[in-house]
């Protein structure tokens, strides 16, 4: 059964930064893409950036290209997203999941990690 545990959140001021991770088990992490989403509060979830099993060709939502990096430690089964210039539409939970392209592939999600961008 997949597990995904994301952590890292917090209460940022705008232009801070935060770095989350995401620790996952029960799958063979080395095979999967992994990507990070946000739902924003009364709103759906959406996809922020991914990253291919081999760590190579991120690719990311036009909203946090420049600002925002994936990486992932196959070692650690832990997928990170590094989040600087923080803005208050980055207020949310952030969850991560297995993809494929933008989409993601597991049913169960984790619990999410909540990021507050306000000063």
């Amino acid at each position: 059964q997949v597990q995904l545990v994301e952590s890292g959140g917090g209460l940022v001021q705008p232009g801070g930064s935060l770095r989350l991770s995401c620790a996952a088990s029960g799958i063979l992490f080395s095979s999967h893409g992994m990507g990070w989403f946000h739902q924003a509060p009364g709103k759906e979830r959406e996809f922020v950036a991914a990253i291919s099993w081999s760590g190579g060709n991120p690719y990311y939502a036009d909203s946090v290209k420049g600002r925002f990096t994936i990486s992932r430690d196959n070692a650690k089964k832990t997928v990170y997203l590094q989040m600087n210039s923080l803005k208050p539409d980055d207020t949310g939970v952030y969850y991560c999941n297995g993809v494929r392209g933008a989409i993601p592939i597991f049913r169960s999600w984790g619990q999410g990690t909540q990021v507050t961008v306000s000063s």
